[in-house]
């Protein structure tokens, strides 16, 4: 990789506590720091989020217990569909503009709301899925409410704008054993996500990379925080003030790293565009709206124009 690489030693960090405390010193902390990280980064790793580590320990035991299952049981929820609510898979060879790559990882995605999907086995994964994806959402929507208060809207006009009852969330859980070569492959190459706000937790061993002013630069949240990311929706959705970051996932020949990701957008039905009073504000809207679902099955497809990714199409130029 010939970018080049940095640590990132002062990783934009939010205590979500202050936003709960009930201080409206604290509050307006909170709301100010958030609304940077937002803007500036893309990112956050936010600490005193509320979640058990007890439930957090419970997903990667059952991420674990799901990737050491005999291969023949896994076969069934290989993937015949990009949208398949169910999937899994094993790394392998990637072919794009000339350029092969491998991607050394095994993973597990799942739709698990607003219709909740599963896979039978181990009989562990169900109760630890429902709940956290229960408070992860509930989280999502506390942190979405707090964003949209520093876009200076109005008191619940991204909830009913984005149908967030019905909010759309993908789990995911990602294997990436030692790599005899970790130059030579890649775990997820660089990419933005698709929805609002992506939470990321990891076992201990560091391996995400984010894009900041053109740079790389090497991410480790603590043990037990959570790593947010803006994503794609929320940077249409406000008009291009909040960054949908391009983040990758790098190898290591040492140790095996999981990492259990929830990615938290709009309802499936939502059509999503920049928020009319930031359009009215800014005189112009930045971006073109389409429907979640419709954008969802696009990115799933890659579907590029021009070599330009999807966020990038949805782009409304400067008429000159």
């Amino acid at each position: 990789m010939n970018e080049l690489l940095q640590t990132l030693i002062q990783s934009p960090s939010l205590i979500f506590s202050l936003l709960t405390s009930g201080h409206p010193d604290q509050r307006s902390k909170f709301i100010q720091e958030l609304g940077k990280a937002c803007q500036e980064w893309g990112f956050f790793i936010l600490v005193n989020h509320g979640i058990p580590e007890n439930d957090m320990k419970a997903m990667f035991e059952a991420a674990t217990e799901f990737f050491n299952m005999p291969a023949e049981e896994k076969q069934q929820y290989e993937p015949k569909n990009v949208s398949d609510p169910i999937k899994c898979g094993n790394f392998n060879v990637k072919d794009t503009s000339n350029h092969t790559f491998t991607l050394w990882r095994d993973y597990l995605k799942l739709y698990v709301h607003p219709e909740f999907h599963c896979p039978l086995k181990p009989d562990i994964l169900r109760e630890a899925l429902l709940i956290y994806s229960e408070r992860t959402r509930k989280l999502a929507r506390a942190l979405l409410e707090a964003i949209s208060e520093t876009l200076e809207l109005e008191k619940g006009y991204m909830e009913e704008t984005l149908n967030l009852e019905s909010l759309f969330q993908l789990f995911a859980a990602n294997l990436y054993p030692p790599c005899p070569e970790p130059d030579r492959a890649i775990g997820i190459p660089p990419h933005t996500d698709h929805g609002l706000l992506t939470f990321l937790i990891h076992n201990g061993v560091a391996g995400l990379q984010i894009q900041h002013n053109g740079n790389w630069f090497n991410v480790n949240s603590p043990q037990n925080s959570i790593l947010v990311n803006t994503a794609d929706q929320l940077e249409i959705f406000s008009n291009g003030r909040c960054k949908s970051v391009k983040h990758r996932a790098v190898l290591n020949n040492e140790k095996t790293r999981i990492s259990i990701v929830v990615a938290n957008g709009p309802s499936p039905d939502a059509i999503v565009g920049p928020a009319q009073p930031l359009v009215a504000r800014d005189g112009r809207a930045s971006y073109l709206p389409m429907k979640y679902t419709e954008y969802i099955e696009k990115q799933l497809t890659k579907s590029q124009v021009n070599g330009k990714p999807l966020l990038e199409q949805m782009m409304i130029q400067d008429e000159k």
